[in-house]
């Protein structure tokens, strides 16, 4: 997979060349450029916003730099490319969301930074692209950067040979549409509490059920929303 991300603030993504990202990257499985936004501007002040049309507080990212930074992360793409804004007006980002992108064999996120960006750039984008606005959650950040960080390593970590053990995604929270069982480890006693005695029985039936129940009731504690009605 190729992923191309544009923002102000490159140097935030060096955090994907360490742990399991970082060795997809050795490795081929991802291809990750990230690019200045400001290299596309042709001012000495390097300027990428400006006043809002129509009055109102902060600064709007300006649509020339983005038209030439997407036209030249697309430009030449063998696939037509899914290009990604992380925005709060967006639609939730879920694990079904990671799934379905990871399919993609080219993902290109813009980072929006200030009041957000002029609203002509997602409808040029979307002749170059399949665009997405997607929304961590319902709260607003600073900029996009830390919402791309997220989405890469939801997406990346699903490719094929990026996470040693393949089933351990299988049993992961939101997977089944529910919460993880908990887990534990070595010593069975520690500080006087007490590893579950299923887990150490060695009647795997009893384990996997067990974990199912437990599924459910973290789920049913802290993530209501998440179960049928």
């Amino acid at each position: 997979m190729r992923i191309d991300v544009v923002s102000i603030f490159p140097t935030i993504f060096d955090a994907l060349e360490v742990s399991l990202l970082g060795k997809a990257r050795q490795s081929g499985l991802l291809d990750v450029h990230v690019h200045d936004l400001r290299a596309f501007t042709h001012d000495r002040h390097r300027t990428v916003d400006d006043t809002p049309y129509g009055g109102g507080a902060g600064m709007v990212m300006k649509p020339e730099p983005w038209g030439e930074a997407l036209d030249a992360v697309t430009g030449g793409a063998v696939a037509r490319p899914v290009i990604v804004f992380p925005s709060p007006a967006g639609e939730r980002f879920t694990q079904a969301t990671a799934r379905e992108l990871s399919t993609a064999p080219h993902l290109v996120f813009g980072c929006g930074r200030y009041e957000g960006i002029d609203e002509r750039v997602f409808d040029y984008a979307a002749e170059l692209g399949d665009v997405r606005l997607l929304s961590l959650g319902d709260y607003v950040l600073n900029g996009g950067e830390v919402a791309v960080m997220a989405m890469v390593e939801a997406i990346g970590r699903l490719i094929p040979g990026v996470v040693g053990n393949p089933e351990s995604l299988v049993e992961e929270s939101h997977e089944d549409g529910l919460l993880e069982y908990p887990s534990f480890t070595k010593p069975a006693l520690w500080r006087e509490r007490e590893v579950p005695p299923v887990l150490l029985s060695g009647n795997h039936g009893a384990v996997a059920a067990w974990r199912r129940e437990q599924q459910l009731v973290r789920t049913r504690e802290r993530r209501p929303d998440l179960l049928p009605d």
